[in-house]
């Protein structure tokens, strides 16, 4: 017999033998059949980082993205059955991979196609009907609290994020801007798709799911980032579905 850890170290090491005791269905040693299922186990496992991180694969080119995968997927098991949980650790490892640190925005691009892939599997939720806001008085207004839809995701980057994303699967596309960048992904037809945010409107949805009111979080966001327009802000959320549900406290 073989233990289940050894059976799962050796299965992603190539150069580990095949578990000791290991038997097929008749008895007999099966170390070849092992060896299929490993080359088996790792292909697919690779396989599955290409469709998940293709912003990824083009930046660093088909080939690396071979040679790094297979690296990653022998220091990072499956944690679950389901592969579409694979990889959340890949932007952490690419941060940490010293002969990628001169591409330093790829880390971002692995976490935007992370947060893409995360958008396209949340739940579904219709988007927050813009005359909502018309009903409501200027001071019940400030004190709304706004969820965002469970397929949005809020991205801050240090560099042009957006830009390289369209840069590189937009036609004619011009090339990246030397400028940081916030992207925010919705999902409004159940095709995710990244946007570039106005200034400071990252900030702002980052306080209103933080559960902070539709002011406070007016208030937090212009203290930090002073060109914040939430009227600017708000227009675009309510465009592009950021928010599913709005919760207005009743007067005592």
């Amino acid at each position: 017999m073989t233990d289940e850890h050894s059976f799962r170290t050796a299965l992603l090491d190539p150069t580990r033998p095949a578990p000791a005791g290991l038997r097929d269905g008749k008895g007999q040693p099966a170390g070849a059949r092992y060896g299929v299922y490993r080359n088996n186990v790792t292909h697919s496992l690779i396989a599955a980082l290409e469709v998940a991180f293709p912003l990824v694969r083009k930046l660093i080119g088909a080939r690396n993205f071979a040679e790094l995968a297979p690296l990653y997927v022998r220091a990072h098991p499956p944690k679950s059955p389901m592969m579409m949980h694979y990889g959340a650790d890949f932007p952490g490892f690419i941060a940490g991979f010293a002969p990628l640190a001169r591409i330093g925005y790829l880390a971002d691009a692995a976490r935007l196609d992370l947060a893409l892939r995360s958008s396209y599997h949340a739940a579904d939720a219709a988007p927050l009907d813009p005359q909502t806001f018309e009903a409501l008085p200027p001071d019940a207004l400030m004190a709304a609290k706004l969820t965002l839809a469970p397929a949005t995701r809020v991205l801050r980057s240090d560099w042009p994020l957006f830009d390289i994303w369209r840069y590189n699967f937009t036609e004619n596309a011009p090339k990246p801007r030397n400028v940081g960048q916030d992207v925010v992904i919705t999902r409004p037809a159940y095709d995710p798709a990244p946007h570039l945010t106005p200034p400071g409107a990252a900030q702002w949805f980052g306080h209103l799911a933080e559960g902070r009111t539709f002011g406070a979080a007016n208030d937090a966001t212009v203290g930090a980032a002073p060109e914040f327009d939430l009227a600017a802000a708000l227009g675009f959320a309510l465009s592009h579905g950021v928010f599913s549900a709005i919760s207005v406290e009743e007067s005592q």
